[in-house]
């Protein structure tokens, strides 16, 4: 049987995204799934994919969760669904363009040949972000160097969040471990997997701030993910 793919995309208030992130993903030549987690957006994003799903049965879903309940908790929600559904793989990408939906197969590719964790890097080949301000980029790359410190983590993007699980990686990991929701949600996902001896690949991309809509990003995201990694350190991990 040939393997599956599911494209996760959380979603919060992505009204001028959400029709086009959708059809630029189902037009590329690999038949990817899309799974859209709607927290309650107030604009009206459910709806417009709603709408779509009659022009793509069978390959574009949501779920619609009451209020802003956070990244973190839409991914678990998100893999459980697919590893319900006997995805082979399960990709991690925002609404907003920021990661180009052309990446996709190569993040597949990756975990086709030897990979079980592919992450989309902006600092593995240096520094490859556009239209971020020179404070915005500095701190983001200063983070990943400190979680990679204190964590000995060999991943230069510690906070990435365009990334490829092959389904062993999910199965292998504890959902109940997770408890960060935003930066820390993707630090500790790493993190678990890179302890449990999983293979993980970084793959160069180019990351591009969003043109559409607004950040959700808040210094509370910064504070929870920095005492989270302190507390990662000496956190025991066992195999599920």
């Amino acid at each position: 049987m040939q393997d599956k793919t599911l494209v996760i995309i959380p979603t919060y208030n992505e009204k001028e995204n959400a029709e086009n992130i959708i059809r630029k993903v189902f037009s590329l030549q690999d038949p990817f799934h899309i799974l859209v987690i709607d927290d309650g957006s107030p604009d009206g994003t459910a709806g417009i994919v709603r709408s779509l799903i009659p022009e793509f049965p069978d390959r574009l879903f949501i779920i619609e969760r009451q209020g802003k309940l956070g990244l973190g908790t839409a991914y678990l929600e998100g893999f459980r669904w697919s590893l319900e559904r006997d995805y082979t793989y399960m990709i991690e990408m925002d609404a907003d363009f920021s990661h180009n939906p052309e990446d996709l197969p190569r993040l597949v590719d990756a975990c086709r040949q030897s990979a079980d964790l592919a992450i989309g890097s902006r600092y593995c080949k240096g520094i490859s972000v556009i239209n971020w301000p020179l404070g915005r980029v500095l701190m983001s790359w200063f983070a990943s160097a400190f979680v990679r410190t204190i964590l000995n983590m060999p991943i230069y993007d510690c906070t990435a969040g365009f990334i490829c699980y092959h389904r062993r990686v999910l199965e292998g990991i504890d959902f109940r471990w997770v408890t960060m929701k935003g930066y820390g949600f993707q630090i500790s996902m790493k993190y678990y997997a890179y302890k449990l001896g999983f293979k993980i690949i970084e793959i160069p991309i180019i990351f591009v701030d969003r043109t559409e809509g607004t950040s959700k990003m808040s210094s509370g995201i910064f504070g929870e993910a920095f005492w989270g990694v302190l507390k990662l350190r000496f956190k025991r991990i066992r195999k599920k």
